[in-house]
C-alpha cells in the first residue's frame, strides 16, 4: 500500500500462481487491520470471474467468500496456532498411526520373526518390495476414491481396515501369509499420505503447508522413537501364552492404530465449514475464524475453490493432470531422492544385530538417529519457508548423505568395530528429510485442487518406485559389509544432487519464457485472458512454478 492525501490506495496483485502483473484500483480508508497486498480479488471483475466460479463448482466455503474482508496479523496468528491444534496436530496422530503399521517390521525382525517363519533376507526385501508395489498400486485409485468420498471419511474407513489387517499378523505361520499380508497392508495404506496432505491444503496456505507436513513427517520419527520403545517393554513379554514377542507386537500396535482410525471419524471435518456436526454442536470455529480461513486460503491460492471436497476427477481431468509435464521433474526426484538412506534404514536393527547387539539393546540404539531427524527435518522445513527457496534447500539431504555412505563403502572394520559402525549410521540417518518440501512444492506447483490431488498421488507413487528399486540393492549375497549396494548407493546419490539442480533450472526457464510471453500482452489482453482462458492448473500462462 502507499499513502496518498491521507488515504491508503490499495495495489492488488492478480496471484493466479505468482503473477507479476499489478493495478490500483480505488482507495480504503487506513485501520487497525491488515489488507494482503496480494488479494487477487480486489478488482472487481476478477472477484467476479471467480465467484462464478465458485458458484458453479458449489465450493463448500462459497457463502463465506467475501474479497473485502480484512483481518490483523495477530488475529490471523492465533487462528493459525488454532488450526495447528484441531487439525495438524490430528493430522500427526493419524500419521502415526500410519507409520506404526508400516514400519513396526523393523522392529519384529531384530526379534525372532525371521526364524520363526523360516525366512531369509531376501524374503524380507521380497515382502517389502510387495508391500511398496502395492502401495504404489493403490495411489491413484485410493485418491480418487478420496476426492469423492471426502478425505474426512475415507481416510478413517482406510485406518480401521488396515488395522485389522496389522493386527492378524500376529497370527503368521509362514512365508505365504507374510506376503498376503504385505499386500493386504499395502493396498489399504496407498493413498493415505497424499490424502492427507489434500485435506491439509483445504486449511493452510501455500506458505504454512511446509512447515506443517514438516511436523507431520516429524510424527514419523517421534514414532520410530516411540515403537523403539514399545519393543523394548513388549519383547519382555516373549513367551506369554505361547507367544513370541514379534506377536506380541503386530497385536498391541495394531490395537492402538484401530483406536485412533476409530476415533479419525470425530477428529476430521470436512472442510472449516463443516465443523459443526450432531456430536459437535458448536463447531470449532466462530463465524468470523470461519471466514477468514476460507479467504485467506483462496487469496493464496484462488485455484482452491473450482472442485468441492466430495466432487470426482473426471477421465479428462485425470488424464490432463497425467500428462502435465511440468510436474515431471518432481516425480523424478521422487523416485531418486530417498533411495540412497532407505537400504540404510530398512537394515539398521539387522545391521545391528550382526555387530553384537542384542534385541534390545538394538531397538533403543535406533533412537538418537530418530531425535537427530527430528530436528534437521524441522530446520530444513524452516529454512526452506524463510527463504522461500524449495530445490537448493531440498537438496542438502542429497549433501548430508553422500559422505556417511562413501564412509559406509570404504569403512574396513565395518563388522569388528561395532561402535563406529553404529555411529556412521546415526549420522547418517539423522539426515534433514527433504519429503515436507517436496510434499508442498508439488502441490504449490500443481494449482488446484484436481490436478493437486492427481499430482499428490503420482509423486507418492514415485517415492514408492524409488522405495522399491531401494530392496534390490542390499541383496544375501553381498552381506555383511553390502560394498557393491552402497558403491550403488554412491552412484544414485550423485545422481539425485544433479536431479534438485536440473528441476530448478528448468522452472527458472519455464517461469521466464512466460514472463516473456505475458509481459508482450496489453493489459486489456491479460485480463482477456485471466476470464476467458481454459487452461488449467501449471498449463496457465499467468502462473510461476516455484523453484
Amino acid at each position: 500500500m502507499s499513502a496518498s492525501g491521507g488515504k491508503t490506495t490499495a495495489v492488488a496483485t492478480v496471484n493466479d500462481g505468482f503473477t507479476e502483473r499489478k493495478r490500483s484500483y480505488g482507495t480504503l480508508e487506513p485501520s487497525g487491520e491488515s489488507t494482503d497486498a496480494k488479494n487477487p480479488f480486489l478488482d472487481p471483475e476478477i472477484a467476479e470471474y471467480w465467484r462464478t466460479v465458485y458458484d458453479k463448482a458449489q465450493y463448500e466455503c462459497r457463502h463465506v467468500f467475501d474479497p473485502s474482508l480484512t483481518w490483523s496479523e495477530e488475529e490471523e496468528k492465533r487462528l493459525v496456532r488454532k488450526l495447528d491444534w484441531r487439525i495438524c496436530l490430528w493430522a500427526c496422530v493419524m500419521f502415526f498411526a500410519l507409520q506404526v503399521d508400516r514400519g513396526n517390521l523393523v522392529q519384529a525382525v531384530s526379534d525372532t520373526f525371521l526364524k520363526d517363519l523360516n525366512l531369509t533376507t531376501n524374503d524380507y526385501n521380497y515382502g517389502n518390495i510387495i508391500f511398496r508395489l502395492s502401495f504404489l498400486v493403490a495411489e491413484l485409485p485410493s485418491q480418487l476414491v478420496s476426492k469423492k468420498l471426502g478425505p474426512d471419511r475415507w481416510i478413517p474407513i482406510q485406518m480401521v481396515l488396515w488395522s485389522v489387517v496389522a493386527i492378524s499378523q500376529c497370527a503368521l505361520v509362514d512365508r505365504k501369509t507374510f506376503f498376503a499380508t504385505r499386500v493386504l497392508l499395502g493396498v489399504l495404506e496407498g493413498g493415505f499420505i497424499p490424502d492427507i496432505v489434500l485435506w491439509l491444503s483445504y486449511f493452510y496456505t501455500s506458505r504454512e503447508l511446509p512447515v506443517r507436513l514438516s511436523f507431520f513427517w516429524t510424527s514419523l520419527s517421534v514414532t520410530t522413537i516411540i515403537t523403539s520403545l514399545l519393543a523394548f517393554a513388549v519383547f519382555h513379554l516373549s513367551g506369554v501364552h505361547g507367544l513370541e514377542g514379534w506377536r506380541w507386537l503386530f497385536l498391541i500396535e495394531g490395537l492402538i492404530t484401530l483406536a485412533i482410525g476409530l476415533s479419525s471419524f470425530f477428529m476430521m471435518p470436512a472442510s472449516v465449514v463443516q465443523t459443526k456436526t450432531w456430536f459437535r454442536p458448536k463447531g470449532w470455529f466462530t463465524d468470523r475464524e470461519i471466514a477468514i480461513v476460507a479467504n485467506r486460503v483462496l487469496r493464496d491460492d484462488p485455484s482452491k475453490g473450482d472442485m468441492h471436497n466430495r466432487q470426482a476427477i473426471t477421465p479428462s481431468r485425470l488424464w490432463g493432470a497425467i500428462k502435465d509435464y511440468h510436474m515431471w521433474p518432481l516425480y523424478v526426484i521422487g523416485v531418486i531422492a530417498y533411495i540412497p538412506q532407505s537400504p540404510v534404514n530398512s537394515y539398521i536393527t539387522l545391521t545391528l544385530r550382526s555387530v553384537g547387539f542384542n534385541k534390545f539393546n538394538t531397538n533403543l540404539l535406533t533412537i538418537p538417529a530418530s531425535v537427530f531427524h527430528i530436528f534437521n527435518l524441522l530446520l530444513i522445513t524452516w529454512i526452506s519457508s524463510r527463504l522461500n527457496q524449495w530445490s537448493l534447500v531440498a537438496m542438502f539431504q542429497a549433501i548430508w548423505t553422500l559422505p556417511c555412505i562413501i564412509a559406509l563403502r570404504f569403512w574396513p572394520d565395518v563388522i569388528s568395530n561395532a561402535w563406529g559402525t553404529y555411529a556412521v549410521v546415526t549420522v547418517l540417518l539423522s539426515y534433514p528429510y527433504c519429503h515436507a518440501i517436496v510434499v508442498a512444492w508439488v502441490s504449490r506447483n500443481a494449482n488446484n485442487v484436481g490436478n493437486r490431488s492427481v499430482a499428490a498421488a503420482l509423486y507418492n507413487m514415485s517415492v514408492q518406485a524409488g522405495d522399491i528399486a531401494a530392496y534390490f540393492i542390499y541383496r544375501d549375497d553381498d552381506k555383511p559389509k553390502y560394498r557393491r549396494g552402497n558403491t550403488a548407493l554412491i552412484a544414485i546419490n550423485v545422481l539425485a544432487i544433479l536431479v534438485f539442480i536440473a528441476a530448478k533450472l528448468y522452472y527458472v526457464f519455464e517461469n521466464r519464457r512466460r514472463d516473456k510471453v505475458w509481459n508482450a500482452k496489453s493489459e486489456e489482453e491479460k485480463a482477456d485472458y485471466i476470464k476467458d482462458t481454459r487452461e488449467q492448473g501449471s498449463k496457465r500462462l499467468d502462473f510461476r512454478f516455484a523453484h
